[in-house]
């Protein structure tokens, strides 16, 4: 039992490493907290010898969700309007009318 709970433990933390790299936001959440939940189990099953690992992935877990949340509350997402776009946009329209007027002289 103790040796699913650690494969477990090490799969959803590996996994809460790479969404906190990734830019789910609370998302990351998920992995971070089945993870915790999985360490603390593991942590419960081993013997006083075995605790060093189960503690380690705790430690890794708690630094993602330091992470994630660091993410979530300082970093601001921007939109901002593409100026080139926009004039190529308005040319593009022009450009349409200027067919359709020579289409509609031609006929």
């Amino acid at each position: 039992m103790r040796k699913v709970i650690l494969l477990l433990a090490i799969i959803f933390t590996v996994l809460a490493i790479v969404f906190s790299a990734l830019p789910m936001d609370t998302l990351a959440f998920l992995p971070i907290g089945t993870a915790l939940l999985f360490s603390l189990l593991l942590l419960k099953k081993s013997e006083y010898e075995q605790k060093r690992f189960p503690k380690s992935l705790l430690f890794i877990c708690a630094l993602c969700s330091v992470f994630v949340l660091g993410k979530t509350l300082f970093i601001k997402d921007k939109v901002e309007v593409d100026q080139k776009f926009e004039l190529q946009k308005i040319e593009t329209k022009e450009e349409a009318k200027k067919e359709l007027e020579e289409i509609e002289g031609l006929e």
